[in-house]
């Protein structure tokens, strides 16, 4: 027989809700015109509305990051030849909102602008949220409980912890998984030219609430009953 101290292995597990602190939103402006100018003029234009409304919602958006802009020729074949057309381009901005109260008149209201188009909004956790670190102490919690009824199980009782790692690392297989993002919605927009609009109403958006999962692999020592007095 063996005096080494049984050792238990156990995988805590814990997956949680919670509502999304942040939302996104993508804008893209558009212009095309048969002068080269003209649109660059017109998307630089049609850019600065889009980022002059949403300054109008001061701290309720968190930040506001430009995406990729282009200005191309539009050919059209001839023959043999080809002739430029027309040109054309687009601009992007990525916006964050903080206040979700806000992002449905936001979004109404910048989907109402010339030739912009909406896409969102993809709801979100900070990467600093306190429920990740809320789903890894639950985990440690449910190792914990686990190891104690496997122990209790084998008629001992729950030693020292000896180690602990997230899943994957206490073996060097598998890996970490990330946090699961919800599912989100999309809603897309565009105006072309052409009279005025009507006040936008502000669309109805519920947040979909974010699922956060964590794991924790962890050793404890078990002990046994001492062995009866004769």
């Amino acid at each position: 027989m063996t005096d080494q101290q049984p050792v238990i292995s156990v995988r805590g597990e814990a997956w949680l809700e919670a509502d999304p602190e942040i939302a996104v939103v993508n804008v893209m402006v558009q212009a095309r015109d048969r002068d080269r100018r003209a649109v660059l003029d017109r998307l630089t234009s049609r850019n600065r509305q889009v980022l002059d409304l949403v300054r109008e919602y001061g701290d309720a958006v968190e930040k506001v990051e430009s995406g990729p802009a282009s200005a191309y020729p539009e050919l059209k074949q001839k023959g043999d030849r080809e002739r430029v057309a027309g040109y054309a381009g687009q601009a992007s901005a990525r916006v964050t909102v903080r206040d979700l109260a806000v992002l449905g008149e936001l979004v109404a209201r910048l989907a109402e602008l010339e030739l912009v188009t909406v896409a969102g909004p993809w709801w979100s956790l900070r990467p600093d949220s306190p429920v990740y670190r809320e789903a890894r102490v639950a985990a440690a919690r449910d190792a914990t409980r686990r190891a104690q009824e496997y122990a209790a199980a084998f008629g001992g009782q729950l030693g020292e912890l000896i180690e602990a790692a997230d899943a994957g690392l206490l073996t060097g297989h598998g890996s970490q998984r990330a946090p699961v993002p919800g599912p989100s919605r999309m809603f897309a927009a565009a105006r072309m030219a052409g009279g005025p609009a009507d006040e936008a109403p502000a669309l109805d958006l519920e947040p979909v609430r974010q699922s956060v999962t964590a794991e924790v692999d962890a050793r404890f020592a078990m002990v046994l009953p001492g062995p009866s007095p004769q």
